[in-house]
């Protein structure tokens, strides 16, 4: 997952009129289906056994079934995985339901301290990735392959985004060839932070025979179609993760906290950078999309990127992603968080507060089928050891928040709380329910000062 903004620029290419197609095989064994990457009348696309294929996907963390159920239930039919732990049952699943798989292959990461230098190392990751393959390969399940997640990934001491080592792509180029040599039935990509030029022209010179040029936006992915063009580079590309607007992307407390918008305005956003630049994509390049993330993760926040609460609700990110994928809204829908406020102060106001203070809270929040709604208020400590890349962080203390009055209208609810005893950084999330397993979700950092 990407972090920072300045690894992100773009590129677009000029299309080949003529039908280019990859990974061909005239007959399929085991069952694979044959899946190849085309061109044909200025645009790239998908095939699979020959038939067309237009990727209704998203990143999946698998948990259990459920999830991919709920996938189908939405109109999706693809979604990528990091790795190959709950392989086995995802693609099982998958098989039951009809559901495609672009299956990750995890390498080693210089930004965690992999030493790519370190010929032995490589090696025995290179032995494990092709073992990986060789299991499979032959799955009528697997779509394609992506090698690696954002290994272009790398920063400074100070923090600044430095270019990864060419022996990087190296061992990408390697896998890839195995890949291309063992099962042509399947394409092959490697997932990049950005879409930076001098990034994808620099694995490209290592790797020349990626099937696929895969990118990693979020707010930024309206600048793909300009990325693409920059880029100038006559393959296809995907989204392998875009969503809402990314913690390195919005505006911060004066204490340097970042700010997460209300989910309904998370909706708006990835459906509207979602349709301009994946589903209208005016380059003809771009072949699909996976939204992040079906599931949920601690990420600055428990509701940041995942699509799904904790407790299991999901937001309206989910409807959004129905209505394109089936051409209409879910029969239910889950409600639309657009602002919180504490004593009339935004998020970026910076709020600061008195050790037990009376404070009033303000969440504008509304329900397009005019479902009673219910709002749960809870205190959460920030986060102590900020992650980067997207890789694991502690979630943080969660306390209960004291409510001394509360209003509930059609589009806003409204309480006064006390705020807590200690000093310290926090936020005061408000979900709101529906009673149909849907959420709107909302927080504002505030400080407690003495």
């Amino acid at each position: 997952m990407l972090v920072n903004s300045k690894i992100i620029s773009s590129s677009v290419c000029a299309l080949a009129l003529i039908l280019v197609c990859h990974t061909v095989m005239a007959t399929s064994p085991s069952g694979a289906k044959t899946v190849k990457v085309a061109a044909q009348n200025g645009k790239f696309h998908l095939t699979v056994n020959g038939a067309p294929y237009q990727i209704n996907g998203v990143g999946l963390g698998y948990q259990d079934g459920e999830r991919i159920k709920a996938l189908k239930a939405a109109g999706g039919n693809t979604f990528r995985t990091w790795g190959v732990r709950h392989l086995d049952e995802a693609l099982a699943l998958a098989a039951e339901l009809d559901i495609m798989v672009a299956v990750g292959l995890e390498t080693g990461k210089e930004l965690q301290g992999f030493n790519y230098n370190d010929s032995g190392a490589v090696q025995a990751q290179y032995q494990k990735m092709t073992g990986i393959i060789d299991k499979y390969k032959d799955h009528a399940n697997v779509l394609l392959w992506i090698i690696a997640n954002e290994p272009n990934l790398l920063f400074d001491d100070e923090g600044q985004s430095i270019p990864a080592n060419p022996k990087v792509y190296d061992a990408l180029a390697n896998i890839s060839d195995y890949i291309q040599q063992n099962d042509p039935n399947h394409p092959v990509t490697v997932a990049l932070a950005g879409a930076d030029k001098q990034t994808i022209h620099t694995m490209l010179k290592h790797a020349p025979h990626i099937d696929i040029i895969s990118v990693q936006l979020y707010g930024d992915l309206s600048s793909l179609p300009q990325a693409i063009r920059n880029a100038d580079v006559n393959k296809p590309f995907m989204v392998t993760e875009f969503g809402p607007k990314g913690h390195w992307e919005v505006a911060t407390t004066s204490w340097s906290r970042e700010i997460e918008e209300p989910s309904g305005i998370k909706a708006t956003g990835m459906a509207q950078r979602m349709q301009s630049s994946i589903i209208d994509d005016p380059t003809g390049q771009v072949i699909g999309g996976f939204a992040f993330l079906w599931g949920q993760k601690q990420e600055r926040t428990p509701t940041w990127y995942g699509m799904f609460n904790v407790t299991g609700e999901h937001d309206a990110r989910v409807d959004e992603l129905t209505k394109i994928w089936t051409g209409k809204y879910p029969e239910n829908r889950a409600p639309l968080a657009s602002a919180i406020f504490i004593d009339g102060q935004t998020p970026a106001d910076s709020v600061k507060l008195k050790p037990g203070q009376l404070a009033t809270a303000k969440v504008m929040v509304s329900d397009p089928d005019l479902d009673p709604l219910t709002t749960r208020w809870e205190f959460m400590q920030e986060v102590g050891q900020r992650s980067q890349g997207g890789h694991f962080e502690a979630v943080p203390s969660a306390l209960p928040v004291t409510v001394k009055r509360s209003t509930q209208q059609k589009t806003q609810v409204e309480i006064e709380f006390l705020a807590p005893k200690a000093a310290g950084e926090y936020r005061l999330f408000a979900y709101t329910l529906d009673g149909h397993k849907h959420v709107a979700n909302a927080n504002i950092p505030f400080m407690v000062v003495k």
